[in-house]
């Protein structure tokens, strides 16, 4: 049977990525410190720099972007009651055939 898969908890992969991008070590000394591949820690070092921008990117916009999906959800469900009552009044009016 083959070895059993490592996991790493979230905090630990943080912590070895975040002394990756500080510099002060290289990936190979990072490694051999916390006996992980250092591909991997090229991993989760990339995924740190690509989620930064998102992690701090301005949460209003995501708030204004919901507000509106929910305005426009009841705008038109406004529109199809009214649409719905209009062809009422016609057919009771015998406008509509």
């Amino acid at each position: 049977m083959g070895k059993e898969r490592k996991r790493f908890a979230g905090a630990f992969k943080a912590k070895v990525a975040l002394e990756a991008v500080k510099g002060v070590r290289s990936v190979n000394e990072l490694a051999s410190l916390y006996g992980v591949h250092p591909t991997q820690i090229a991993t989760w070092k990339k995924r740190v720099l690509e989620g930064l921008a998102e992690l701090l990117a301005d949460g209003r916009e995501g708030k204004d972007k919901q507000e509106r999906e929910a305005l426009v959800a009841q705008l038109y469900q406004q529109i199809g009651q009214l649409k719905v009552e209009c062809d009422f009044l016609k057919k009771k009016t015998g406008l509509l055939g």
